[in-house]
């Protein structure tokens, strides 16, 4: 018992530091999107009108994102929205955990996808979406699949969800303002209108072409210390900690990239969707399955 009241004191702790980390990560994302408005501003002639205009361009594109995220990011994936009649094992599966926790009843989704895996996302726990992969249902008995959607309903529940779509959107609006700043650097104008001093002239190249790298680590770390709650949480919610390693052990056998991959929303899912490579591994939003297995497997003598 020590064990379990020991987790569920580390999941409601870790709710409290989701909520700061939405203000820690907005004031993270701000300064790089100020950083990159100050660059170009500079260059171009210490116009710092610009670097205002692209704060609040940034600030009000990031604000849309949080609230329409979700939508942009099912119809990145090729997610349709199911009711209990397209696949009944998936809904009373979320059904089930939804009635034991205590949680809303999510939207249920389904992606026409062999690659197995599973996402959460939306806003807050009233606004979640949560769903699957055809490859999942076709690969993991009615244990693993509980076990797998209870880690997705524990996104929900520690409002990882939140976090997750403010990176989103956050790191959609940097990449999308970097691109704007880099061709109104080099199209924006004419030569001498821009700051003629060379070391100025690098540094804000490269604050614009680092913006999107430093928005992606910053969505890594992130990511990664939350898979490791979500397994730990719902390992807690089915006290089946074995299930979910068990599953975790078909994703590492039988898991690849899927059809629609879009980097910016990879954070959502279960098991990285997006293709091996060297770029992928070292901006990977998730933790290796060996080391996520091992901690449940040592989760599973504690409970």
């Amino acid at each position: 018992m020590s064990g379990v009241f020991c987790y569920t004191r580390s999941m409601y702790s870790a709710i409290s530091q989701n909520k700061r980390n939405t203000l820690i990560i907005m004031a993270v994302f701000v300064a790089i999107i100020g950083a990159v408005g100050w660059a170009v501003g500079y260059i171009n002639g210490a116009d710092y009108s610009i670097s205002v205009t692209i704060l609040i361009c940034g600030a009000v594109y990031a604000l849309i994102q949080y609230f329409m995220a979700n939508k942009l990011a099912m119809a990145m994936t090729g997610a349709q929205e199911i009711q209990k009649e397209n696949a009944p094992e998936l809904w009373r599966v979320v059904e089930n955990i939804a009635i034991a926790s205590g949680m809303p009843m999510p939207k249920v989704y389904l992606i026409a996808d062999p690659a197995p895996n599973a996402f959460a996302t939306g806003r807050d726990p009233q606004h979640a979406i949560v769903g699957a992969t055809t490859g999942l249902l076709d690969i993991m008995d009615k244990r693993e699949l509980e076990a797998v959607m209870a880690h997705e309903m524990s996104h929900v529940r520690n409002y990882d969800i939140r976090v997750s779509m403010i990176a989103f959107g956050l790191v959609s609006a940097i990449g999308f303002l970097a691109d704007v700043a880099f061709r109104m650097m080099f199209y924006g104008g004419s030569n001498k209108d821009r700051n003629s001093n060379p070391i100025v002239l690098i540094i804000g190249l490269a604050v614009i072409i680092l913006a999107p790298i430093l928005a992606a680590i910053t969505q890594m770390a992130v990511s990664r210390q939350r898979e490791y709650l979500a397994d730990a949480s719902g390992a807690l919610l089915t006290r089946d900690a074995e299930g979910l390693a068990s599953a975790l052990e078909k994703l590492k056998t039988y898991g690849k990239p899927m059809q629609k991959q879009a980097s910016a929303a990879a954070n959502l899912f279960m098991n990285d969707p997006l293709k091996p490579g060297f770029f992928s591994k070292m901006f990977s939003t998730h933790p290796p399955l060996d080391e996520r297995i091992a901690r449940l497997r040592e989760t599973a003598t504690k409970m």
